[in-house]
């Protein structure tokens, strides 16, 4: 009986909320025309696009994902243990994935995944993949460790539009300034989904504003609603998809939820569990029951000794009037109930910290109580869309900003994860401290380093002394 009710609370929840979901989504996309396709971005005879993705167990398992023109049909990559010397070919292992073929505005393009299996853990390795005009460059990765140790990821928030002109800066000055970085994690809308530009070029954009960096670096991606992309039944209803690049560009641990098993999926590093959602999925497609009993299962499964979760729509809004109830509700008190560490989310374009639901005097006060927090909730924006803080921004957030972007270096040890967010500058914006108990709660202690002052708008005023491009969110 407690089930059924739950299950009619929950579909109660999305009816209701289902129009509203799908007006967010066509209120984001913007009435420019979509610009023509960029050829440089068209299908080569060389490797492009290479991106290396964790494995479910990061310690023995990486992936990689790349692109070439249909001339190269199988996909093939070589392994080796590093070594000081040039003879890199000499010791190497070739593996064998998958190919999958690809038509956009810019052609016929063939997207290969290989899967590393079976390596040692906290060694370092090289690799190359092949194309029809050779061999790709050697690139170097490292496998996380067996066992709990100390690492740093860096996490982004949306990149979206003008990925290559404004946010390549953003991550760029992320890995430049924050190495030597381990890992780095992405809160979705990685695209805009032709907002204003084909989405191939989009994912292009996106490769080569991380460029080696994300080919050496393992790289977690959630999916957001520009992911997806609205499609019209033969009914004439309206519905969505998962958009035609997200499965080529994305080489995944295959570990999700039912009906979710292509952006939901959960990875182990050195002591700490990412668990990452598709709240768009859950919303339009159905499937928040299959993700909520998967991530019940996947945070009790857990023998981290962090729990962090990655997803893109936040619990808490720092932009719109509303929070998404359908996911608050039900995804919030798991989250509680498992003790998780940190969210970590998009969305809505500007940047928020929420450690107490009652607000930031309840916060700081619970911090100089000592009093254990639970999962502190982080909203950031990597790209240049900005939408203006709520009515609840000036209260209930410990800390906002508005027309900014960011860049957030987490380092986490056994007893400890520090948290710092820079602005694309590097000047740092936030920061704070989780320190675990004996009773295996957080302590949460506000840095004691110098921040910016806010950053808001006043009026038309940007904080920049320039015009503010923070737009109201409906």
């Amino acid at each position: 009986m407690r089930k059924l009710l739950l299950t009619t609370a929950l579909c109660a929840l999305l009816a209701a909320n289902a129009a509203q979901a799908q007006a967010q989504v066509r209120a984001d996309a913007q009435s420019t025309p979509v610009q023509a396709p960029n050829s440089r971005y068209a299908a080569k005879g060389w490797a492009d696009r290479i991106v290396l993705f964790p494995g479910a167990d990061a310690a023995r398992e990486m992936a990689v994902a790349w692109r070439t023109d249909t001339r190269q049909t199988t996909s093939e990559a070589q392994i080796a243990l590093d070594i000081s010397g040039p003879s890199l070919a000499l010791g190497a292992r070739t593996v064998s994935g998958e190919t999958l073929a690809s038509t956009t505005d810019n052609g016929a393009a063939h997207h290969h995944h290989v899967r590393f299996t079976g390596l040692t853990p906290g060694a370092r390795y090289v690799y190359r993949v092949r194309a029809a005009d050779g061999w790709s460059e050697w690139l170097a990765f490292t496998t996380a460790k067996a066992e709990a140790a100390p690492f740093r990821f860096l996490y982004f928030g949306d990149t979206q539009n003008d990925i290559l002109e404004i946010g390549s800066r953003v991550i760029r000055q992320g890995f430049l300034s924050s190495g030597p970085v381990d890992l780095a994690v992405h809160a979705g809308d990685q695209i805009a989904q032709r907002e204003t530009k084909a989405a191939d070029d989009e994912y292009g954009e996106w490769a080569e504003a991380g460029g080696y960096a994300f080919a050496m670096i393992p790289q977690a991606v959630a999916a957001g609603n520009h992911e997806y992309r609205d499609v019209i039944a033969a009914d004439g209803s309206e519905n969505r998809e998962l958009g035609p690049g997200w499965r080529p560009h994305h080489a995944l641990p295959a570990n999700g939820a039912a009906g979710a098993e292509a952006t939901s999926y959960f990875f182990d590093y050195q002591g700490a569990r990412f668990v990452v959602l598709d709240g768009t999925s859950a919303l339009d497609m159905g499937t928040l029951e299959a993700q909520t009993t998967w991530l019940d299962q996947t945070l009790a499964a857990s023998k981290a000794r962090w729990n962090i979760v990655l997803m893109h729509q936040p619990i808490y809004t720092c932009a719109r009037p509303q929070d998404t109830e359908p996911l608050k509700s039900v995804w919030k008190p798991v989250f509680e109930r498992h003790n998780v560490d940190l969210v970590l989310q998009g969305h809505d374009h500007c940047y928020a910290r929420v450690s107490n639901e009652a607000g930031a005097a309840a916060s700081r006060a619970a911090s100089a109580a000592g009093q254990p927090v639970g999962p502190v909730y982080l909203v950031s924006v990597t790209g240049s869309k900005m939408y203006g803080l709520n009515d609840r921004a000036g209260a209930q957030p410990v800390r906002v900003a508005e027309d900014t972007e960011l860049y957030q270096v987490l380092d986490v040890e056994a007893d400890r994860i520090a948290f710092r967010a820079f602005t694309a500058t590097g000047a740092l914006y936030d920061g704070f401290t989780l320190t675990r108990g004996t009773d295996n709660r957080n302590r949460l202690t506000e840095t004691e380093e110098t921040l910016l002052a806010t950053r808001r708008c006043e009026g038309a005023a940007g904080p920049d002394n320039r015009p503010c491009t923070a737009r109201g969110k409906d």
